[in-house]
């Protein structure tokens, strides 16, 4: 009996030994020696052979073990649903939870944790209300996971506040610490600071670690970096979330230079080769500038890249428009390097696709998205398809896709607000905008750009001033550039030039360039030369390097007839070695992308293009079109009006749109993106195409959509 006592002790020690080394193959051995040589009642044995296969994520074989336990305890329970839940299967983990006879304080907390990675609030709330009622003592876990849950719902995160307060879990670091998370992720930043500044003792490594990423997002990048070096000061132990924190804090200072000097002294300590670390290197690089080489250097170092290094490579791409086909180029390698995509993987690629302007893209991502493993109500993978389809001009799916969506989150209705304000539909913007007030949904400082946007572009001054005044007053929400920005484009596009000026003097913060050049498109609009010089200077001197300045004043000066000017421009632009920008259009039919140039001749439908263009001529003209030849490039001015009319025929969105036609079937909507704001001309020639065609034809430019249709542009002719 002894010699069997002792076997059984050696035999669960080896047993222990496997399961902590992960050590797969030894385990299997002892588990079929376990079958055939021992009694196969000890339960406590079996949990062993449940845990060892859930840790070596072998679900299979450890449900297997779990079906064959003769009476399996809540410890084996525990252990399936912790591996169905870092499976991210939390639907099967609670099946197996409702069979428990008497579920324990783990078995809730690690379904709460469940929901909580899987961003499903209401179900982890139905959780946290059933194990408050039980009679169970509640722990830190339970309220550091429920927060985490809910930390989406600012509301949800200050009642979970009170009530871990007055159960005196504000003790435990772990729920100090989603709470700050919490608020910074709702853009209650001190809430989060006085939350850190009351934790006193209980502080640990983790809460230096939110906190410097609270104040990276924040854009305090110098008390982020004060934070890290009082941490290396009181020789708290530094690790690799403490170093990507920081790394996070410079991208938020745009600092490139102290980035890289802090990369330096990564690789003298190591850690150049950690994926969550090379993460950070990579966000840095990708936003500071766009460096996407250094970006790749940084990837290649690490030795076993994993899915989120993979992640925030695709990110890097898709922030960077031109490097989009780079991201589902990346999106696809990860996945024949058998990484399976995840939600953060979906948004991502998704935003590339939006870049690019490929609905077949889209779809195919959309498509595959639902294929996959991601459950269909993912809040940020529907936020991030609104988006997509609103950019590709599809806002009827958008809507669609938004009216399906169990639940909203102010993400979700700023997409969707956004999605109307660019295809210039203010009255459905701002009905949404209402109904989230309604729903007490609180609105962001993104919210309100959209909103003001919208008002922008459909020209409601008394409504943007309304809800300036509530963003501040009611949501307690500064006004920051971007705010002003839309402002002063409302009042430059009303005509209200003087109103645009006096905000620009008395606005808290420095004119930027988007400021000065909103004022000089409304000073050239309604033909104040006086204004636009002054805007123009500004701009010179911010982004000297910029040709649109200089050409909207020379178009203004040559339309006043001022030509000593218009050659002082010119001069201007050659001694500063300024080139304009050439503008292009592209558009995809059949699955491709075809890019256009202005007077194109290089694509192998071009002699086809412009003779359609010389047939529309006439037709056109006999409809009431007058070619504006004021939209000319200055280089042009002293050429016969016939060239100049002939060169207006052969503007990018034109051609683009008169491809779109001929390979079309009749009736097939035409989508044409634009890198540049479509021209007057162009404008006024495709709304009386749209009704000689009888097509419905849609130009998004780099400012907002034209749908044409039956004659008429959606903007109403105010853009």
């Amino acid at each position: 009996m002894t010699q069997i006592s002792w076997s059984l002790k050696r035999f669960r020690e080896i047993l222990k030994t496997c399961i902590d080394q992960r050590d797969l193959t030894t385990g299997k051995c002892l588990h079929t020696i376990y079958i055939k040589c021992l009694v196969p009642q000890l339960t406590y044995l079996s949990n062993h052979f449940i845990l060892l296969y859930s840790k070596c994520r072998r679900l299979s074989a450890a449900h297997n073990a779990f079906d064959a336990t003769s009476d399996p305890n809540v410890f084996s329970f525990n252990v399936m649903i912790s591996a169905y839940a870092k499976e991210s299967l939390p639907n099967i983990a609670h099946q197996l939870f409702d069979e428990m006879p008497e579920p324990d304080l783990v078995s809730y907390n690690t379904l709460i944790s469940a929901y909580a990675d899987r961003g499903n609030a209401s179900a982890a709330l139905k959780l946290f209300s059933s194990v408050r009622g039980s009679g169970l003592s509640l722990d830190g876990f339970t309220f550091s996971s429920e927060i985490t849950a809910c930390s989406d719902d600012i509301g949800l995160v200050k009642q979970l506040h009170c009530s871990a307060i007055l159960g005196g879990f504000d003790c435990y670091a772990s729920v100090n610490n989603t709470l700050i998370s919490g608020y910074s992720k709702n853009g209650f930043f001190y809430e989060a600071e006085r939350v850190f500044s009351e934790m006193g003792w209980v502080r640990d490594e983790v809460s230096w670690n939110a906190m410097i990423v609270v104040y990276g997002q924040q854009r305090k990048g110098l008390k982020a970096l004060e934070l890290y070096q009082e941490m290396v000061r009181k020789e708290l132990y530094v690790d690799m979330f403490t170093l990507a924190s920081v790394l996070t804090a410079f991208t938020s200072m745009e600092d490139l230079l102290g980035g890289m000097q802090f990369h330096s002294q990564l690789i003298k300590m190591g850690f150049h080769r950690n994926a969550h670390v090379g993460s950070g290197l990579i966000d840095l690089y990708s936003k500071c500038g766009g460096l996407m080489l250094d970006c790749r250097k940084v990837f290649y170092e690490i030795l076993d890249p994993d899915l989120v290094l993979w992640n925030t490579m695709i990110s890097g791409y898709s922030i960077n428009i031109e490097s989009s086909e780079e991201a589902l180029v990346c999106f696809k390698k990860m996945q024949r390097a058998g990484h399976l995509p995840d939600d953060c993987s979906f948004v991502c690629v998704i935003s590339a696709c939006s870049n690019m302007s490929s609905p077949s893209q889209g779809e195919l991502v959309h498509s595959l998205a639902i294929k996959s493993d991601i459950p269909s109500n993912i809040i940020s993978v529907n936020n991030a398809l609104i988006a997509m389809y609103s950019k590709c001009g599809n806002l009827r799916d958008a809507r669609r896709l938004f009216d399906r969506m169990p639940e909203h989150n102010s993400v979700s209705l700023n997409s969707m607000i956004a999605g109307y304000a660019q295809h210039g539909l203010g009255s459905e913007s701002l009905l949404l905008f209402e109904q989230m007030l309604e729903k007490n949904i609180v609105p962001t400082n993104i919210t309100f750009v959209s909103v003001l946007s919208s008002c922008a572009h459909t020209g409601r001054v008394e409504d943007a001033q309304r809800y300036f005044c509530i963003m501040t007053d009611r949501f307690r929400i500064e006004p920051e550039a971007e705010h002003y920005a839309c402002m002063i484009d409302l009042f430059g596009r009303v005509g209200k030039l003087n109103e645009a000026k006096r905000l620009i003097e008395t606005m808290p913060y420095n004119p930027g360039y988007t400021i000065w050049g909103s004022l000089l498109r409304a000073s050239r609009t309604h033909g104040d030369i006086e204004l636009a010089e002054r805007a123009a200077s500004q701009c010179l001197q911010l982004d000297p390097s910029n040709a649109a300045p200089y050409v909207m004043l020379a178009h203004m000066y040559a339309g006043a007839r001022r030509w000593d000017e218009v050659a002082t421009v010119k001069k201007l632009m050659r001694d500063n070695r300024v080139k304009r920008r050439p503008g292009c259009s592209w558009i995809e039919v059949d699955k491709r992308i075809h890019v256009f140039m202005a007077d194109d001749k290089s694509h192998p439908m071009a002699k086809k293009i412009h003779e359609f263009w010389e047939e529309m001529a006439e037709k056109m003209k006999r409809a009431g079109y007058v070619p504006d030849v004021r939209w000319v490039s200055i280089r042009d001015e002293g050429i016969r009006e016939e060239e100049k009319e002939s060169i207006l025929r052969h503007h990018s969105e034109k051609l683009a749109i008169a491809f779109g036609i001929l390979s079309t079937k009749h009736g097939v909507p035409i989508l044409v993106m634009k890198n540049l704001r479509i021209c007057g001309d162009c404008h006024n020639a495709i709304k009386v195409l749209s009704a000689i065609t009888r097509r419905e034809i849609t130009v998004r430019d780099c400012h907002r959509f034209h749908c044409f249709k039956e004659g008429q542009c959606s903007c109403g002719d105010f853009w």
